[in-house]
């Protein structure tokens, strides 16, 4: 179901303040406490730990989350620090490229999380459209910030990074650490080796990604391990409007080409 402001899922559009995870619902009862709780026995939950057991679980999270996001068609991804504060200027660069999507019509998928993947979900939220996250059991971040109409809940890395490609039409990474580093040279890799079609790749905040940037002309490059080529992937920017129209701008031109 499209709209103004993105594409509406009418069967998980759910309010961040009643997020609960799959297992919480799953287990959620109305009936109240006995009282008296008997101890677990690790013997009967050995099971789990059993790699069949572990396919299983693999399973019901690609299962959910394509349920849950079914009739997802256009949608960017916004990447960042979790650590990135509310007063900084790629919080605010990153709520308003949030609310730039969502204006043009884009669900916007991020973390979940705090930081930049917040501000995000924010910026969507805020402008009416459809704001997800697909937030993932961590020990440090594991609760969905306020602004997702759309919770998606992962125990596995890459279940999460398969859902983050197959329903996003492009990236846009903020400074960030090991995670968006790992989303972005798994979108370079994939598409670099063409398992999935060539997508925008916009960089916020040029002086961060300068350095790699650079290492990566003078070292990778110059060792023959990428080609020239694979640089035009990437364009960086400080500005959130120019960042939203390059991505906008590709995907219109790919969707004439086709």
């Amino acid at each position: 179901m499209n709209n103004k402001t993105g594409i509406v899922n009418p069967t998980l559009f759910r309010k961040k303040s009643n997020c609960e995870t799959e297992d919480e619902l799953l287990f959620k009862s109305n009936h109240k406490s006995a009282g008296q709780v008997s101890a677990k026995n690790p013997e009967l939950a050995k099971f789990t730990e059993q790699d069949s057991w572990r396919i299983l679980r693999i399973q019901s999270e690609y299962v959910q989350a394509f349920d849950a996001m079914a009739e997802i068609q256009n949608a960017i991804c916004i990447f960042g620090s979790a650590r990135t504060s509310p007063e900084e200027n790629d919080y605010l660069n990153a709520t308003q490229a949030g609310s730039l999507l969502s204006k043009k019509g884009y669900a916007v998928i991020t973390g979940g999380g705090p930081g930049i993947m917040e501000a995000g979900n924010k910026g969507a939220f805020e402008a009416g459209g459809l704001s997800i996250g697909c937030n993932i059991e961590l020990s440090k971040e594991q609760f969905i910030n306020s602004y997702v109409n759309l919770p998606v809940n992962f125990r596995y890395f890459f279940c999460r990074k398969t859902v983050f490609v197959k329903y996003s039409q492009g990236f846009i990474l903020f400074p960030g650490g090991f995670g968006t580093l790992d989303e972005l040279f798994e979108s370079l890799t994939l598409i670099q080796t063409k398992k999935i079609k060539k997508f925008p790749i916009a960089l916020m905040n040029t002086s961060y990604w300068t350095g790699l940037l650079d290492w990566m002309k003078k070292t990778v490059l110059k060792e023959g391990n990428i080609d020239q080529v694979d640089f035009d992937l990437i364009q960086t920017f400080d500005c959130p409007l120019k960042a939203v129209e390059f991505v906008h701008s590709f995907l219109s031109d790919e969707l004439l080409e086709n």
